[in-house]
């Protein structure tokens, strides 16, 4: 036997308001549409709900037995209704995200504690390792991804930053092995890069203004992390690659010097990726948000 819970819920509605005329004004229903969908029900239930006459319509004993039943339908679409619109209203649970630790910790940090602040009803779980997760398998909300996205329809995306790069070397560094002065001399230099960069057929590629450079560079390091790169060059050990953010704070105190200021990498995107295909949830919806504002007034990496 298959009943529709609704069924139950317009039998109730009925039966409180005592009219199917007046209930089907209550509910934006026709008349005859309630007849139909109260016979269907007695039809499955093999049981009369109502004794009609032309004056009254009154509860069977079986109608009054059931009748709690839909009301209890009724009560608990309102109540989940009202929890839908109090988590609008206030986006609460347990928000799941990745992000690559340096992303983390030199781009968001600085503004994570005035999202917390703001939102005391969601619960921040963080992800900050360098594998890439599966969202809908491992039930995650968001995740940052840098450059390239491969084609997923199970997947959305949104841009939500812009990383400028350089190249970066600690003073000690160059007064030993020398400036580069064009980036055909970088080739003499042992650098420090991403792994990224030595994936096949992704040569370097720097440009200054309408100029492009392109070509392959030893690699003295090469990881997939951008923060550890800039702490190697400070360790005097070679010429990092690196997004401007990450090595801004070090080039102010003069720890690091920007080698052939003139050229730089292309920018690559931080793309926010979510499920696709559903409602977005309110806690989802806040972050992203808040990383479009928080974001745009620090500017491009």
């Amino acid at each position: 036997m298959h009943i529709e819970p609704n069924d139950l819920w317009l039998f109730a509605k009925i039966a409180d308001i005592g009219s199917f005329s007046k209930a089907g004004e209550a509910i934006g229903l026709p008349k005859s549409t309630l007849s139909r969908r109260i016979s269907g029900l007695e039809k499955q239930l093999g049981e009369r709900l109502f004794q009609r006459t032309t004056r009254q319509l009154n509860l069977t004993e079986f109608g009054l037995k059931l009748l709690q039943h839909g009301r209890q339908i009724g009560e608990d679409t309102d109540a989940a209704i009202a929890l839908a619109q109090h988590r609008q209203l206030q986006p609460s649970g347990v928000l799941r995200v990745s992000m690559p630790n340096d992303f983390a910790n030199l781009v968001l940090l600085p503004l994570l504690a005035g999202f917390i602040s703001s939102h005391p009803a969601i619960s921040l779980e963080l992800d900050l390792s360098a594998r890439r997760v599966d969202l809908l398998a491992e039930q995650y909300d968001l995740a940052i991804r840098m450059g390239d996205l491969p084609d997923d329809t199970a997947l959305a995306a949104k841009p939500v930053y812009r990383y400028r790069w350089g190249l970066y070397a600690s003073a000690e560094y160059l007064a030993l092995h020398g400036a580069p002065q064009q980036p055909d001399d970088l080739r003499r230099h042992g650098i420090l890069q991403l792994s990224a960069m030595l994936r096949e057929p992704r040569p370097f590629r720097l440009t200054r203004s309408d100029e492009i450079w392109s070509g392959a560079l030893p690699a003295k390091v090469a990881a997939n992390s951008p923060e550890l790169l800039v702490k190697l060059a400070l360790q005097h050990l070679g010429i990092a690659a690196s997004p401007t953010v990450y090595a801004a704070v070090y080039v102010k105190s003069g720890r690091l010097v920007r080698v052939l200021p003139e050229w730089e990498f292309p920018a690559v995107t931080a793309w926010a990726v979510f499920p696709a295909g559903r409602l977005m949830p309110g806690k989802t919806r806040v972050l992203l948000d808040f990383l479009d504002a928080g974001l745009r007034e620090l500017g491009p990496g």
